[in-house]
Order: C-alpha cells, then structure tokens, then sequence
C-alpha cells in the first residue's frame, strides 16, 4: 500500500476522499507530512476521512509518528500517520455534522436580558 503524502498546499477535502478510499480498500491507510504547514492539512484532512467513513459505519483512530526519510539525499523528520478502525464502542468523540461551508460565520450568542435592558437605558 501506498503512503498518502500531504504538502502544505494540498487541498484537504482531496486528502481526506483518498484516505477514505484507501482505507475502504484496505482497512488502513497511512498519510505523511513534512512541515508545519502539510501536517496541519494532514490533519484537517484526517478530521474530514473520520466523518467521511463514519457514513459508511466506520470508526477509526490515527497514530500519529515521527519518521525519518531521505529526500534529495537528506535525512528530513516526516510526521506518520496510521488510521486504523476501532470498534464503535472505543470511539471517543462523538462525531459533529459535516458543515454546509467551512466559511460560514459562527453565529452570535445571544445577550442576557439584563444586557439589553441596561444597552437602552444608557
């Protein structure tokens, strides 16, 4: 099997539909980042493949690992990890709804009435 490798600029919805395609296939899959920047899209992508196979009735965890690779004959430190099904029962976190757009605006809170009385007597 392969390793899913992630740059800083790749894009995590794709990231996240070859985990999961992967993971389908072969009930692990195993993604790879060097650098702040592709973790963090390893990681975004890790959250999105969770709830993507979540649908399909899978629940899986990650390993998160250090490992050493050559690259142009230089020894660089990659951030590994292994996604692996638990038993539903091991599932900690119970998952959120994907959102309709990662760019809507959260909405406010709503203000206590003791707030708003004492806005319109100022």
């Amino acid at each position: 099997m392969d390793v899913i490798k992630v740059a800083a600029k790749s894009r995590p919805y794709k990231v996240a539909g070859a985990i999961a395609g992967v993971f389908r296939e072969h009930q692990h899959a195993v993604v790879q980042a060097i650098g702040a920047g592709a973790v963090n899209q390893a990681v975004k992508a890790l959250i999105l493949a969770r709830q993507y196979l979540a649908q399909d009735g899978y629940h899986i965890a990650y390993i998160p690992q250090f490992t050493e690779i050559e690259i142009q004959g230089q020894v660089r430190t990659a951030v590994r990890f292994t996604v692996i099904a638990v038993p539903a029962e091991l599932d900690p976190v119970p998952l959120q709804p994907l959102a309709a757009s990662s760019q809507e605006a959260p909405e406010a809170p709503e203000q206590p009435a003791s707030e708003e009385k004492e806005k319109g007597s100022a």
